[in-house]
């Protein structure tokens, strides 16, 4: 490209900037009256023209913090402490410590900084200044690097080193920040640029609504040239977080095997959360170890179905025992946060009508559990809920519908094995092989409903399959997460660069 062509390709912001470009940041900036974003975009775009080249260096620089801007105007606490003995060479704790209004780690501080540079000593409760008044009037190291701030780490004499170090263990007296510094070099067709007379008065840059008006605002004028194959800086557009876009993915699978989605409210009674679901009231699964309660009660839905469950529970349904214990309708009311979705099936269960079989649901959303958090637990994850209720429904149906979901989340091999749950039978674990650990990871569980959820739920026994699966897990191998706490971090650099949902 010539050097006409260049210059005209050349944005307002780039020809201001061009006359200082053998300047620093910051003196271009000054000079521009631009922003420093502006400047930086703007050399970004004559890098890629090759008009310059630019060079990043990471600097530490050590800048003066909170603590310290305070003692640059007041003093160390060691040096407020050291004028007071000035006046008194002895003084007492409490009252060197009043007198110098300073705090208790200031205090503390200060001693130890004086003791350590032998100026002091400690006896009965009392300071003792014990070195010559001229010490009192000497600047410490410390004192003259603050004064110099801020500067290079790389510049530090020994002396200021030392210094520094001592700084450091104290709160917030200095800070270490790492800075980017841009050196500008210009080529030999920049210094052409530089040395020509640009006009860029004359060049339209966009089109607008005043210059189309006018016949004299566009005639006989040019467009300022875009050089379409340049690089421009990369910009970040808004979009969903990467769990939720897996979320919808897993959704749309569901709705595209012909199930209907379930919602409902993360807070939920004990009712459905526990008994509807055939869980004792003594299950371990329902003390406070496991399971997040709320300080209040609510009332329970109506007294034929509340009858129906405490029924199953003290004494059982045709082929069936129950529990054998006093059902307790106050524990019932107890609130919980939901310990998983499958009370949302019992919900649904409880609502269908028999002509409307055969049916099938699903349901995706946060479960909470009173865990130790660490890089396989959570006290918050997603779940995956479904059930199909249908009289013709058995075992088999149930293995492939799984096995078909696994299969559209990108799992090929998947293995099942006998498990046992309080409120399915047959129940059955899901397995999924992870090819560069060579292991098998458990995913969640599944199986049949037994009668003593199904017959107070839907009138009679009739087969329902459910499952209930750990969505986090599922999305953590795509994403190659390994700490299920980096699902929620925001790291907007990684958030930034994660993958699309693209199974």
């Amino acid at each position: 490209m010539d050097t006409k062509k260049i210059s005209e390709s050349l944005s307002p912001n780039e020809v201001k900037i061009l006359p200082y470009l053998e300047e620093n940041l910051n003196e271009i900036c000054k000079k521009s009256n631009l922003d420093k974003t502006s400047v930086l975009r703007s050399l970004e775009y004559l890098q890629n023209k090759d008009l310059i080249k630019l060079d990043f260096e990471k600097k530490k620089i050590i800048e003066i913090g909170v603590n310290g801007a305070l003692y640059k105007k007041k003093g160390l606490p060691e040096r407020r402490l050291l004028n007071l003995l000035n006046e008194k060479r002895i003084l007492s704790l409490e009252e060197a410590q009043k007198l110098g209004s300073l705090s208790n780690d200031e205090f503390k501080a200060s001693i130890g900084v004086l003791k350590r540079k032998a100026l002091i000593e400690l006896k009965n409760k009392k300071i003792i200044f014990n070195a010559d008044k001229s010490e009192i009037s000497k600047k410490t190291p410390e004192e003259f690097l603050i004064e110099k701030l801020p500067i290079e780490k790389d510049n530090l004499s020994p002396e200021q080193t030392y210094a520094l170090k001592n700084l450091e263990n104290r709160k917030d007296i200095i800070q270490i920040k790492e800075k980017k510094i841009i050196h500008i070099q210009i080529t030999p067709l920049g210094q052409k640029i530089m040395s020509s007379k640009i006009k860029t008065q004359d060049l339209i840059e966009q089109i607008t609504p005043e210059i189309l008006k006018k016949e004299s605002s566009w005639k006989g004028k040019k467009f300022r040239r875009y050089d379409v194959t340049s690089h421009v800086p990369a910009i970040n557009g808004g979009k969903k977080h990467f769990v939720n876009q897996s979320i919808d993915y897993a959704k749309k699978i569901w709705v595209e095997m012909g199930f209907k989605e379930m919602s409902g409210s993360m807070i939920q009674s004990s009712f459905w959360n526990f008994d509807a679901l055939f869980t004792a009231q003594d299950h371990p699964v329902r003390e406070m170890q496991d399971t997040f309660f709320l300080n209040k009660k609510t009332e329970l839905p109506n007294k034929e179905l509340v009858k129906n469950i405490k029924k199953a529970h003290e004494s059982g349904i045709k082929e069936s025992i129950g529990w054998r214990y006093k059902w307790d309708e106050n524990e019932a009311k107890k609130i919980v946060l939901r310990t998983h979705t499958t009370c949302l099936s019992a919900q649904t269960l409880s609502k269908l009508k028999l002509k409307d079989l055969p049916v099938k649901y699903f349901s995706l959303g946060k479960c909470f559990r009173n865990e130790t958090i660490d890089w396989s637990h959570g006290f918050e994850f997603n779940q995956t809920e479904g059930i199909v209720v249908a009289e013709e429904a058995n075992f088999v149906h149930l293995l492939g519908y799984l096995k078909e979901f696994y299969k559209k989340m990108g799992f090929e091999k998947i293995r099942f094995t006998p498990a046992y749950f309080p409120y399915t039978e047959p129940s059955v674990e899901i397995n999924v092989w992870h090819p560069e650990k060579k292991v098998w990871l458990e995913l969640g569980g599944a199986g049949i409903f037994r009668p003593e959820v199904t017959t107070p739920l839907l009138g009679k026994p009739i087969p329902v399959l459910a499952w209930g699966q750990g969505f986090d897990r599922i999305i953590t191998d795509y994403y190659k997460i390994k700490d299920l706490r980096e699902l929620y971090k925001n790291n907007l650099t990684k958030l930034r660069k994660m993958k699309f949902w693209m199974k």
